[in-house]
């Protein structure tokens, strides 16, 4: 490897976690921060990375491969039968509402045909990873615009595959007035090999889960799951690539093979590093080679284009998500959160243009167009939420994993290590426990045995009273964060000053901010650690 590229790919990292650590402080989308430095020290702004020979690329495509995985990894048939009509009206009329018009707008100002078709399709999705952060953050993930809005994206990320199948299609297609008969047996050599290669998936995921698993288990050492799972991601991507298909359709189905078995959640955790490596390098090679200078050129783009994608997609969304039984107000809230182009926009039209089928200009535009969309984003997430939050009409019953408890005795806050352990044991106690956490993936082994959990913010005051705070008798706060429990505890108390709650602290210096925050206990860490060891010092001697 030259060292130029070492040069380049170090700038993109140092580029990628400065904007990280940009944006969590702004509180926004990391994804936006990535796409914004990649256009700041591309060759359009302040030329830092040049990227001349097109390498960085490489990298960002193996940032594609384990986003896909991860989708795989994560995909439920159980979720996709729980969300039903939701999965798949609301979904279907999105997609088509909005890569209809797209089409027949491009092929009528002269785009070809084929071009239309994949640029309409790509325009069609939004962002899941976005969208869901911020529903639940705001605790409306488990709400009814919420479910619907989830159900729509899932269809997305479902239909994903197909359309990657379809990139091979168009480009076997010479001509735009090909006929039927030159697509027919192209069409018939995709389905057969797609179906054989289906088949064969579900043959391994069979196989890994009754042996592979439970041999590899025995050696306990996570470093050969690592190896093992990295091996089997490339293998599976270069025997779709090798058959015809879209090597980004291996990388899901190397997802699908592991999903299922008591090795998922291990592997998304010890693949979480270098997915999100890759992945930031990803979204800043996108914003390298985004041209600036496109909106000046073409200010059109800028205010007229974009504003009409927007309107389109939000539009369509307000359609599907009405047609599923969701009242108007509501429909429309979410569907303007739902009024952008999402990160598998950019997977689509970039295979697209490196199978020929999307010109330079085109995927530059199309580019452009996401990346203007995503920007104002969390500003219209907000906006579609306190519109809903006004509607009388929204009462249909939250998503709650047991809807038949009473109202919680206690309500834990934190499903870290000590949340988990005080959870366990109050519920063993005989209280009826709510458990708390913005993770849902820390909730879920515990909504799994039946507790009722609450993804969310727990410093929002709408989070607090899905949770049953005004009614419980006992609050405890597990966050791992000082500051958090502080704002936390002063939620709480606004909401319900006489409520008995009890925190848990890392350092002393925090005892006084949290007991003028309106705590009622705190029980120190450093404190409580010093007395624990003075015992077994007296113990011993």
């Amino acid at each position: 490897m030259q060292l130029y590229l070492i040069q380049e790919l170090l700038i993109v990292l140092a580029a990628g976690l400065a904007a990280a650590l940009v944006c969590r402080r702004l509180n926004v989308s990391i994804l936006i921060g990535y796409l914004v430095v990649g256009v700041i020290i591309g060759k359009g702004v302040l030329g830092l990375v040049k990227d001349q020979h097109h390498e960085i690329a490489h990298f960002a495509e193996v940032g594609v491969f384990l986003l896909l995985f991860s989708i795989g990894l994560e995909f439920s048939i159980d979720d996709l039968k729980r969300l039903g009509r939701n999965f798949l009206i609301g979904g279907t009329i999105q997609m088509v509402v909005v890569a209809v018009p797209v089409f027949g707008t491009l092929v009528f100002f002269g785009s070809a045909w084929k071009s239309a078709l994949l640029i309409g399709a790509a325009i069609a999705f939004s962002s899941t990873v976005l969208v869901f952060k911020t529903l639940s953050e705001f605790g409306q993930a488990q709400r009814p615009h919420g479910r619907r809005a989830i159900g729509i994206l899932l269809f997305q990320d479902a239909a994903l595959v197909p359309l990657l199948l379809m990139v091979p299609l168009l480009t076997g297609v010479s001509g735009d007035d090909a006929t039927a008969s030159a697509v027919g047996p192209e069409v018939l050599r995709l389905i057969a090999v797609s179906i054989t290669f289906l088949i064969a998936i579900v043959c391994l995921r069979y196989l890994l889960a009754q042996y592979v698993v439970p041999a590899f288990a025995s050696y306990r050492r996570s470093e050969l799951v690592v190896l093992f799972t990295i091996v089997s991601i490339g293998t599976v991507t270069l025997a779709a690539y090798s058959v015809g298909l879209p090597p980004a359709v291996g990388a899901f189905a190397a997802g699908l093979i592991f999903n299922g078995n008591r090795w998922t959640h291990q592997i998304d955790a010890l693949v979480l590093p270098f997915r999100e490596t890759f992945a930031a390098v990803f979204f800043v090679a996108l914003g390298l080679i985004l041209e600036p200078s496109l909106f000046l050129t073409e200010p059109v783009l800028l205010l007229v284009v974009l504003p009409a994608v927007i309107a389109l997609k939000a539009f369509a969304a307000a359609v599907a998500l009405r047609l599923t039984g969701l009242p108007l107000r509501s429909a429309i809230g979410m569907a303007i959160g739902l009024g952008h182009v999402g990160e598998f926009a950019f997977v689509l039209v970039l295979i697209g243009q490196e199978s020929g089928v999307i010109t330079a200009n085109d995927y530059q535009r199309v580019i452009a167009i996401a990346v203007g969309s995503l920007v104002v984003t969390p500003a219209l997430i907000r906006f579609g939420i306190s519109l809903i939050q006004g509607d009388s009409h929204d009462d249909e019953p939250a998503w709650s994993h047991n809807q038949d408890h009473p109202e919680p005795q206690a309500v834990v806050i934190g499903a870290g290590p000590i949340g988990r352990s005080v959870a366990s044991q109050l519920e063993t106690l005989g209280n009826d426990v709510c458990l708390v956490d913005l993770s849902p993936i820390n909730l879920h082994p515990f909504a799994q045995e039946g507790f009722r959990t609450i993804a969310g913010d727990a410093s929002r005051r709408e989070i607090l009273e899905e949770a049953g705070v005004p009614g419980a008798v006992l609050n405890v706060v597990c966050v791992p964060d000082d500051g958090t429990a502080v704002r936390v505890v002063k939620a709480i108390h606004t909401l319900q000053p006489s409520s008995k709650t009890i925190v848990r602290c890392r350092y002393q210096a925090s005892l006084s901010k949290l007991r003028r925050a309106g705590a009622g206990e705190v029980v120190a860490e450093e404190n409580e650690a010093a007395a624990a060891i003075m015992k077994r010092i007296a113990q011993i001697q």
